[in-house]
């Protein structure tokens, strides 16, 4: 048995497509979506435009390292998303995969309290998950390819942005 699933960018807007439709079919109305970056980026785009939803915000969370190597724990990246403005908003978050869920369950904490509803949208769920997505697209045990991510980096070296006033002085 093949230890990876393989999603390419043909099937990506198959699945796109198939998980705003499960959205639409539960009467959900969100009036943001709401984007884990960096892989939930191409799905909420997607969303959001079968949706109709202008209003995209998008939170940066870093918590993979590598394949299935991960933190310890995920972390918000800067610059660091303001929901106040969101309050009583409809959310749907929206991510490539719920994996361990500590992502989306971090995510949805940060929003519990600042908006009037969330609900979590991935194109795949894993069995391990501490969230129950809403809405699921496929589920998987596999460790899964996706076209965003799939090809490595053209450069060496990440890039990791922090605001000026929290940067790391450089050494010299």
């Amino acid at each position: 048995m093949d230890e990876r699933e393989t999603l390419d960018w043909a099937a990506f807007g198959s699945a796109a497509r198939e998980l705003a439709q499960a959205v639409v079919d539960d009467g959900y109305r969100p009036d943001i979506v709401l984007s884990i970056a960096r892989g939930g980026l191409a799905v909420a785009g997607a969303l959001s435009y079968a949706l109709a939803v202008k209003s995209c915000f998008v939170l940066n969370v870093e918590y993979y390292t590598g394949i299935d190597e991960r933190l310890d724990a995920p972390v918000v990246l800067p610059p660091i998303l303001n929901l106040d403005e969101a309050k009583g908003a409809r959310v749907l978050i929206a991510d490539d995969v719920a994996d361990t869920g500590h992502t989306l369950a971090l995510v949805e904490d940060l929003c519990r309290e600042k908006v009037a509803e969330t609900r979590i949208a991935v194109l795949y769920a894993k069995p391990r998950s501490i969230v129950d997505c809403d809405y699921v697209w496929r589920r998987t045990q596999r460790w899964i390819e996706f076209p965003w991510s799939c090809e490595p980096a053209l450069v060496d070296k990440p890039v990791r942005w922090a605001p000026a006033a929290t940067a790391v002085p450089p050494t010299t």
